[in-house]
């Protein structure tokens, strides 16, 4: 018996298992059974058996020796290889580049320290992929350092490869608090986070769409506007822009710097007017709230005070209500702790407060909310009496919602409107420190105790941030993410509170994106690709004159997984 497949010319073939037998020269064939209904595995299977070959069950011939997750590593890697990040560390292939590369990939996918990351990724595909799965955490350190040494240049990559001549470059500094006295870079200084720990300060430069270009690492005692001077030197000889715009908000670009920046006729800037520069504009009268009667921009002019600067002040009024009402909410809470302060002292009947005492506590309420300078004290015998400040108040609620940019880039290269959207977009360099900071990339806290190494830390973490910067967008149709922010960021009224597109607002309400599949955040879509897992299998039955080989499968791919695989651009299967 054998199965013949017989064609047809107006429909597919017909499929029969027959039998043939020879009487004389000529051969008959007798039809059992037509089988055109059955599965080509079950076909396949029944010319197997017509052979004489024994069939098993791939439950009965393979074991699955290993399971590996697969999926994030491929997502990760292939997302790195499309954008050229290996030779952008270095065009040289490598095992320190394999051990840096790891390293970047790893802390997109499950950030931690180092010595958490060997046990951690043993688990998965990356070892493999690499070929390091003999590292231990000296190989790493010494692939740290080996990473600082081709920052500089690596910045550079990347500045060609994003910066153009004019281009506009956003800068922000923030901190992260270490544990340990041990690195000399760790000290004392104005504290992000909030706590007392001792700190290590950073800068970032993005470009203007937020993407990562460079990192500069300070002392923790070093002040904003004096890491300027380095970004100046960035940009007009390591990058050799001969003309850019700098972006920086107004604890950064002072006027003192601003004054060195002059220096450079191709470098232009952006940045914001302190309140009492501010105030003073306004007590001269060329800042007057009758210039926002019909619109919410307008561009002054100061020659004595800003010569050869563009001064445009904005007025939110949604602004101005929330400043309203949480200076409100300051002076309330001030005023009970006067009180509580003025309690005390009335019954210290005993042993009375002193002037000075009175004075220090006093002092430490005013400080607290920083809103001192709306109140009244006066300490007399022994009595603490105290009072607002309305004038005072009054004064501060007639700029609520107010505030100016300064620029030197002249209107013919850039519209007021486009000012003011190029300061808003330091926000996207703030979100890089939320996203370095948080769970997503874990930069703090820091254990490193070798400058080099924190350096090389830091580093290491926005280079992760670049690769996560860029899945973030390719997957924006799966992420609870506006897809038109970049469109519309440019389009939109400068001044007004950004709106969200009515294709993002349906996507939360829905919680499923246009193809019907549930909306994640990255995390969480991480962690889903993870489970796409590549098994090695092997054979039951011992081989002989060797060991059974080892067969790779990959788990089947849910079409989450294959929908944000296509968003990268990248073949799931491999």
């Amino acid at each position: 018996m054998y199965v013949d497949v017989v064609p047809n010319r107006k429909s597919r073939p017909a499929i029969l298992l027959r039998e043939a037998r020879r009487e004389g020269k000529k051969i008959c064939k007798r039809t059992i059974a037509n089988i055109s209904h059955w599965t080509p595995v079950q076909v396949e299977a029944l010319r197997a058996i017509l052979r004489g070959e024994k069939l098993v069950s791939p439950k009965d011939a393979f074991t699955v020796q290993r399971n590996l997750t697969h999926g994030h590593v491929r997502a990760v890697l292939g997302t790195m290889h499309k954008l050229g990040l290996p030779d952008l560390i270095d065009p040289k292939r490598s095992r320190q580049r394999n051990l840096v590369l790891a390293m970047i990939a790893w802390r997109v996918i499950d950030p931690g320290s180092k010595v958490t990351s060997i046990d951690t990724w043993k688990n998965s595909t990356l070892p493999d992929e690499l070929e390091i799965r003999d590292a231990d955490k000296n190989d790493l350190y010494d692939a740290l350092d080996w990473l600082i040494q081709r920052q500089s240049r690596i910045e550079d990559r990347l500045a060609r490869k994003h910066l153009n001549e004019g281009a506009t470059v956003l800068y922000d500094l923030s901190s992260s608090y270490y544990w340990g006295a041990t690195c000399p870079l760790v000290q004392y200084g104005h504290n992000r986070d909030g706590n007392h720990l001792p700190i290590i300060v950073y800068g970032v430069m993005t470009d203007r769409d937020g993407r990562p270009l460079a990192l500069s690492v300070y002392p923790g005692n070093t002040a904003d506007p004096a890491t300027v001077s380095d970004q100046v030197e960035k940009l007009t000889h390591r990058f050799n822009l001969e003309r850019a715009i700098l972006v920086g908000d107004r604890g950064v670009l002072t006027q003192a710097r601003i004054e060195d920046l002059r220096k450079y006729p191709g470098l232009t800037w952006i940045s914001a007017l302190r309140a009492p520069e501010i105030r003073k504009l306004a007590c001269g009268g060329i800042l007057q709230m009758s210039l926002f009667d019909t619109q919410h921009l307008a561009e002054i002019s100061a020659p004595e005070e800003f010569p050869g600067e563009r001064l445009i002040a904005c007025y939110n009024p949604l602004l101005a209500a929330d400043r309203k009402r949480i200076r409100e909410e300051l002076l309330v809470e001030t005023e009970a702790d006067l009180a509580r302060v003025s309690r005390e002292v009335t019954r210290r009947t005993k042993q009375p407060l002193t002037s000075d005492e009175i004075g220090i506590k006093v002092g430490k309420v005013l400080n607290r909310h920083h809103v001192g300078k709306h109140f009244n004290t006066r300490i007399e015998a022994g009595q603490l009496l105290y009072s607002r400040n309305e004038e005072s108040i009054r004064r501060e609620a007639e700029l609520d919602g107010v505030y100016v940019l300064r620029t030197s880039e002249p209107e013919e290269r850039l519209a007021a409107d486009d000012v003011v959207r190029n300061y808003k977009n330091l926000s996207q360099v703030e979100r890089a420190f939320r996203t370095m900071k948080g769970v997503d990339l874990m930069v703090r806290p820091i254990y490193h105790r070798l400058a080099d190494h924190v350096r090389a830390h830091l580093f290491l973490c926005l280079l992760a941030y670049y690769v996560e910067w860029h899945l973030r967008q390719a997957w924006a149709p799966l992420l609870c993410a506006d897809e038109e922010l970049a469109a519309n960021r440019w389009q939109r009224d400068p001044v007004a509170p950004a709106q969200s597109s009515v294709s993002v607002r349906r996507k939360k309400g829905l919680r499923r994106t246009e193809d019907g599949l549930p909306v994640q955040n990255f995390k969480t879509l991480i962690k889903e690709l993870g489970t796409l897992n590549r098994n090695q299998c092997v054979l039951k039955q011992k081989v002989i004159g060797g060991e059974s080989p080892v067969v790779l499968q990959l788990t089947i791919s849910t079409p989450l997984q294959d929908r944000a695989f296509q968003l990268l651009g990248l073949n799931c299967t491999q």
